[in-house]
């Protein structure tokens, strides 16, 4: 199959003057999200390192659908982007082990993870897609809720709840909810019109798509934080290797100082959303350790096994990233 040429595959020269390259980056979220500022700090970097190269940055899912920016990334129709890996969990199973109940403890073991041998297993598999991780990057999250504070897994009994990825689906499920799957945003009309009547999702969600209008009750990211979602920024590898090598280490450099930057404002983010939320009158509750180690339980026969069987070598995948102290 003759491969689809991206917009950055080649320098374009007018009468002899060579332009700048310009590469397309889409994501969902909106300009205030600290999603975009990752990727925005990323074109900054990479526009001050006169190199010839610039990011353009299409966001509010205005070139893709949320969840359907893997398939051009790895197809080199599109050259970056910044996403929930656990979305493309359908393509490759094994993305479902980044969005995985009770595994991530808090934001530095989340960096410790990205930084561990189990990462360059995941980043093996994206390579096979022509994938390749720039900007590694965990977000935490809590729940919200319409029936009731969510703490334990007996408070999703009977209710409508939104879930990231099929690992907490398949716990929510073994814990009684029912559930209905979609982006994160789409969370804030489905709760408008009932469609859902709790949601789990990042902090960062939860602020920038204003979810505090729509919930009575909010479960942050706490010392215990049971969700933890690995979402990267990405380059398609084929478009990354044909950067020239200014090119090529002003993006690195780029990304490296956008990391360090991202795992800081995901600590702050968590304390943020909770205030914001606190000032507009939505009861704060607090999941304690006995809680999470309820849904942990619970994640043990559900969402593992699940994993394992779903994944050739899942338990081995599994057990890396359990490693990971």
């Amino acid at each position: 199959m003759k491969r689809l040429i991206s917009a950055s595959a080649l320098a374009i020269l007018v009468g002899g003057v060579a332009h700048a390259e310009t590469l397309k980056l889409s994501h969902q979220w909106s300009e205030g999200d600290v999603r975009h500022k990752v990727a925005q700090m990323v074109a900054d970097e990479v526009k001050a390192a006169d190199v010839d190269l610039d990011i353009q940055i299409y966001p509010n899912q205005t070139l893709f659908k949320a969840r359907e920016q893997y398939t051009p990334l790895s197809r080199g129709q599109l050259d970056m982007t910044i996403f929930p890996l656990s979305y493309a969990g359908g393509q490759q199973p094994a993305y479902n082990l980044t969005l995985m109940p009770g595994l991530v403890k808090n934001h530095d073991h989340a960096a410790r993870l990205s930084a561990s041998p189990f990462m360059e297993d995941i980043e093996e598999i994206m390579a096979g897609d022509d994938v390749k991780t720039l900007v590694h990057g965990y977000l935490a999250g809590g729940f919200g809720s319409n029936k009731g504070c969510i703490t334990g897994p007996e408070d999703v009994q009977g209710v409508t709840i939104r879930a990231a990825g099929s690992s907490f689906e398949q716990m929510l499920a073994g814990a009684g909810a029912s559930i209905s799957s979609m982006a994160s945003s789409e969370i804030y009309s489905a709760l408008q019109t009932g469609v859902l009547d709790a949601t789990n999702t990042s902090s960062e969600s939860f602020l920038s798509y204003r979810l505090y209008e729509q919930l009575k009750c909010y479960t942050p990211a706490g010392d215990t934080a049971l969700w933890f979602m690995y979402q990267p920024l990405l380059i398609n590898k084929t478009t990354f290797d044909n950067l020239t090598p200014e090119q090529q280490q002003a993006l690195t450099d780029a990304s490296a100082k956008a990391e360090a930057w991202y795992l800081e404002q995901a600590k702050e983010g968590d304390a943020v959303t909770t205030k914001a939320f606190a000032d507009a009158g939505v009861e704060i509750a607090e999941m304690t350790q006995e809680d999470f180690d309820a849904w942990r339980e619970l994640a043990k026969t559900t969402s593992y096994p699940a994993f394992v069987e779903e994944v050739p070598n899942g338990q081995e995948l599994l057990d890396a990233a359990l490693s990971v102290e």
